[in-house]
């Protein structure tokens, strides 16, 4: 017996997406202005496209030249790649390319309170 499938919803309310996994529903414009908050507040900076897994979808994650880095599901490999060109950036395959060691770098940085 379903008891969640029984609440009615009413004829106004659009259906939920999912709030998780490759499928969620992902706001794409506040992700662009996170993405390009980041790219207006450091130097250097170039994307990497991460791909899609059964638990999260493509994913665009921009590093700075000091090794700085922020993370966001961007939904289609496609669309990841077509951000990074209008925010200006390189933009790389990180299954080809892998990620850069300044990020492995300020990550142990952060670790240790130097960053």
């Amino acid at each position: 017996m379903g008891w969640f499938s029984r609440r009615r919803r009413s004829k106004d309310t659009p259906p939920l997406g999912r709030s998780d996994g490759p499928l969620m529903d992902i706001d794409r414009k506040a992700v662009e202005a996170h993405l390009s908050g980041f790219v207006e507040t450091h130097r250097g900076v170039e994307a990497y496209v991460e791909p899609a897994t059964s638990v999260t979808p493509t994913t665009v994650v921009l590093i700075a030249w000091d090794g700085e880095w922020t993370r966001r599901a961007i939904g289609r490999r496609k669309d990841a790649f077509e951000v990074a060109q209008r925010l200006g950036v390189p933009v790389y395959d990180v299954n080809h390319t892998g990620y850069p060691s300044r990020m492995r770098e300020w990550n142990s940085r952060k670790r240790r309170g130097d960053a």
